[in-house]
């Protein structure tokens, strides 16, 4: 993709689609492809982890309406079916949607009907997971960082005497989402050589009861108390784990990962049964996800390339643009600072009547 220097109109350093026009090369006005009426539809893959109806479309259609007061979101969640997926996305061409974004529940499986949209001249963006295919545009986190993060805090956790007599158990992600594979690598660049992974699993659906039955089995195959800590790659996987050590008696739970910062989680995280989460900043996320969507229908593309800076690769396309949304390690530690502070969670969501004496005691009054 051709860059344009951002000098040639500086208010395209705000990102924001009114107060100024659009040049091509020649300096002539570029007319936008559509105007304030679009209708941008939002496909969801799950509704296990709580985010995608809790933060991820409202946020976009939040921000699709502040960009285009005429514009519209036709959502749908897949529910962990990449057939109902695919049956979602082909409702959405025929009913002629403007631009399509999509959180891929089978990144390969989808791949023909991000092809059909492409035929019916309808852009995708592609958001948390890579889709495969002629996607126009990719947002999400920096995946092999939010790996990275998990590893270290882990490592952290141990200790300075940490070694590989420490038998670690991954619990990794989905095996058809492209994003496990690059939280797996990223967590391993960190942890092998480090300590022993004992049990490595790729759990279905990112599916917490998944996660519970394959704990389970590690931990009658390690022993409780032979377990030195867990590496699960999200946070609903994080408390199926939580559960499979008390239904095996286990009290004093080793250091688990987490991703996503849901609020059972960091209440999991205030009482210590679960080390930390990776926070992701969905509001960044869903509203660049939002922009990149309505510039891209608007024709807007010096504002699109400056949203999309970014490069990556997928197993079919090269060269995507992309927008990366850096990531924070969640602890006891910085709780006020980040989910609170960014008015994700209030002190009360967190810290109800069964955590209230576990906040006092870290502070979080």
């Amino acid at each position: 993709m051709r860059r344009i220097a951002l000098p040639v109109a500086a208010c395209t350093m705000a990102l924001t689609l009114t107060g100024c026009a659009v040049f091509t090369a020649r300096g002539t006005q570029q007319t936008s492809v559509k105007g304030d009426d679009i209708t941008v539809g939002v496909l969801m893959p799950e509704t296990a982890n709580t985010r995608y109806s809790e933060f991820d479309y409202p946020i976009i259609k939040r921000k699709v309406t502040e960009l285009t007061p005429k514009g519209k979101v036709d959502y749908a969640n897949a529910r962990s079916s990449a057939g109902l997926q695919a049956r979602q996305m082909r409702k959405m061409i025929a009913d002629r949607v403007d631009v399509i974004v999509l959180d891929a529940v089978d990144a390969h499986a989808i791949r023909v009907e991000v092809e059909r949209a492409k035929e019916a001249r309808i852009p995708v963006i592609a958001y948390d997971r890579l889709a495969e295919g002629p996607i126009d545009a990719y947002v999400s986190f920096d995946n092999a960082l939010v790996g990275e993060v998990q590893g270290r805090t882990l490592l952290e956790a141990l200790g300075p005497g940490a070694d590989t007599s420490d038998k670690i158990v991954m619990m990794n992600g989905s095996p058809t989402d492209p994003n496990a594979a690059q939280f797996k690598r990223g967590a391993l660049s960190e942890l092998s050589g480090q300590v022993t992974v004992a049990r490595s699993y790729d759990t279905k659906d990112w599916d917490p009861a998944n996660a519970q039955a394959n704990m389970a089995e590690a931990i009658k195959a390690l022993g409780g108390n032979g377990i030195s800590a867990v590496y699960s790659a999200n946070d609903g996987m994080a408390g199926g784990i939580v559960k499979a050590f008390h239904a095996a008696g286990v009290t004093r739970l080793p250091p688990i990962t987490g991703q996503d910062a849901d609020l059972a989680a960091v209440q999991r995280i205030v009482t210590g049964e679960q080390y930390m989460s990776v926070y992701k900043p969905y509001a960044d996320e869903a509203e660049a996800a939002a922009q990149l969507a309505v510039t891209k229908v608007q024709g807007r593309d010096i504002q699109f390339d400056a949203l999309a800076e970014d490069k990556v690769d997928s197993p079919t396309t090269k060269d995507v643009p992309a927008r990366l949304v850096q990531v924070t390690a969640l602890t006891r530690s910085n709780i006020k600072s980040t989910v609170v502070a960014d008015g994700v969670f209030t002190l009360s969501d967190i810290c109800t009547a069964p955590y209230a004496a576990a906040c006092a005691a870290i502070g979080l009054r």
